[in-house]
């Protein structure tokens, strides 16, 4: 009762803005996050190491017919790193994409390969802004914000475009804790219990081992707002596990099929063993990564968190200020600890990210109506920072030519929207009639989401692509009739090579047969491979490789 009081107290002051629904506003976010997400999808080509591999072995399973569709491979080898739930989908689309285009070539495009990842990421906009909903009734503005938040923060967009797994994941992780908070105030608990236990069971064809944290986060929210006992009764719990059944019999069937060794192997050595202990290439920062990704990615709303964390935590008796205080922590302990550290492995922290950051956001357009707003002095300054920066960003138009030589357009025309949305958003939320601050909030998203579509449309959003070298201009060099293999010369594997090719090509290390060899100096490779007789293959050479074809004159090969 005291509990419900306090809820009550804390949303006591509402105007008619926060007793209407969210709903139709964040469909509307989410077209949006649908047309960014989508704009010039398939003009890049498919990243290492993530992108090739998940279009790779979605390519081979669409190609697979019966029960054999359901054991992913890669190179027709047995694929163990994550469970094929969105490759499955990738490859549906792409048997589909098939049968409506004859003309379709050898391999699929990357808007193909792309396009479900990206639809399913852009659902964690609306999601997002409907948790805030369920921990903050009646607060219209937080649910928005959050849901703003989500729409214009880089990271969100950037690798949610992107064959991978982590968009994916970040949605259904969002979707679990919606289900998780409407189920606590329904009576029929055992449908939604079901139903979560679903939603929970996507995990397990995700990334497998994360749902151990994402369980554990729902535990201790659920515990510490005294609503746990509600779930905790045998039906309830076992309605719970019907509902994780379909994807666990997966891992079952996998189990059977592959046996004990391949199939742990999933959960352990390639799962939460080598991230947790392993310090995997990319990994030498440690801990540092990300932060780095939290303070590279997220501008302009980085500012209000250490407010909504000092907000969250004087309001630690409500339901919002117990879940995002117990599901930030809990994700911040699970992803901190782990040894390989890629700027990707942050991606959850984003949903309480936001959720954290909205309300002080809220407070700024709307500062008579919230209680709790003690000490946030300083938070009234955070539009004048913007204001600064926004000026900034605007006074460094001529230096964005300078650095970005390749893409001056998109470089000015983004400096140009973020500067002029921060600038004009951050004075109009300083002024003191409330419509003012509305049109300032309105003008920073705006500035954000414009800028994000014009990064978006360019070439510049997969800055990770090539590290080294193009990859896809080597299959025009290639044309390889026979069934020898193919090695490169002081290079380890490039899946996305391998992708566009068609074909695996191994290092040269991994050479002891005959075949085709990648070399960028063929008189330097003699000279280091003696023992090979090669010859030159073709004079169609690009840039930088060259192609030849080596015969082992010995049994061994340095």
């Amino acid at each position: 009762m005291k509990l419900i009081n306090q809820e009550n107290q804390f949303f006591a002051n509402t105007d008619r803005s926060r007793l209407r629904n969210p709903y139709f506003i964040l469909f509307v976010l989410w077209l949006l996050a649908c047309f960014v997400t989508l704009i010039g999808l398939g003009e890049l080509p498919l990243r290492d190491f993530d992108e090739a591999t998940v279009a790779r072995v979605a390519y081979e399973l669409s190609q697979k017919k019966g029960l054999d569709q359901l054991l992913p491979t890669l190179w027709n080898e047995a694929y163990l790193n994550k469970p094929p739930g969105l490759h499955w989908l990738i490859a549906t689309w792409i048997q589909i994409s098939k049968d409506q285009n004859s003309l379709l070539a050898t391999i699929p495009a990357e808007f193909d390969i792309r396009l479900i990842p990206a639809l399913i990421s852009t659902c964690i906009v609306p999601i997002s802004g409907l948790i805030q909903w369920q921990l903050r009734p009646r607060d219209f503005n937080s649910s928005v914000i959050t849901a703003s938040i989500m729409l214009t923060t880089l990271p969100v967009i950037r690798y949610g475009r992107m064959a991978m797994l982590d968009g994916a994941q970040l949605t259904v992780l969002g979707l679990f804790w919606l289900i998780v908070l409407i189920a606590k105030n329904k009576k029929n608990k055992k449908l939604y219990s079901f139903i979560s236990g679903l939603s929970c069971s996507l995990f397990l064809l995700l990334k497998a081992p994360f749902i151990i944290p994402a369980c554990i986060s729902v535990f201790l929210s659920l515990y510490w707002i005294n609503d746990f006992k509600k779930f905790w009764s045998l039906p309830i719990v076992s309605y719970f596990c019907l509902g994780i059944l379909p994807s666990f019999s997966w891992h079952i069937f996998h189990y059977f099929e592959r046996g004990p060794e391949e199939s742990l192997w999933l959960w352990t050595g390639d799962g939460a063993g080598r991230v947790l202990f392993d310090i995997g290439e990319g990994s030498d920062l440690g801990m540092l990564v990300p932060l780095i990704e939290f303070f590279e990615g997220g501008w302009p709303w980085l500012l209000l968190l250490p407010f909504g964390i000092k907000w969250a935590w004087q309001n630690r008796t409500t339901n919002w200020g117990r879940w995002v205080l117990t599901s930030q922590f809990v994700l911040v302990i699970t992803i901190f600890s782990l040894k390989t550290q890629l700027p990707w492995y942050s991606h959850p922290l984003w949903l309480p990210f936001s959720l954290i950051c909205a309300p002080p956001l809220a407070w700024l357009i709307d500062r008579n109506k919230l209680k709790y707003t003690r000490n946030f002095t300083f938070l009234s300054l955070v539009p004048w920072i913007w204001f600064v920066f926004g000026i900034l960003l605007i006074i460094g138009v001529p230096f964005s030519r300078k650095v970005f030589l390749q893409n001056i357009d998109v470089s000015i025309l983004i400096c140009v929207f973020l500067g002029t949305g921060w600038m004009f958003g951050g004075w109009l939320l300083t002024r003191k009639l409330k419509i003012q601050r509305t049109i300032g909030l309105i003008s920073i998203i705006i500035g954000n989401f414009l800028a994000l579509v014009c990064l978006m449309n360019s070439n510049l959003w997969l800055w990770e692509l090539n590290e080294s070298w193009p990859v896809k201009t080597i299959p025009e060099i290639i044309s390889v009739k026979e069934t020898n293999p193919i090695f490169i010369e002081g290079n380890d594997e490039r899946p996305s090579l391998n992708w566009y090719l068609g074909s695996r090509v191994e290092s040269i290390k991994a050479m002891n047969q005959s075949g085709y060899v990648l070399t960028k100096d063929i008189q330097h490779f003699s000279k280091v491979y003696p023992n090979l007789n090669c010859r030159i293959e073709t004079e169609n050479y690009n840039k930088n490789w060259k192609l030849i074809f080596c015969k082992i004159n010995n049994t061994s090969n340095d």
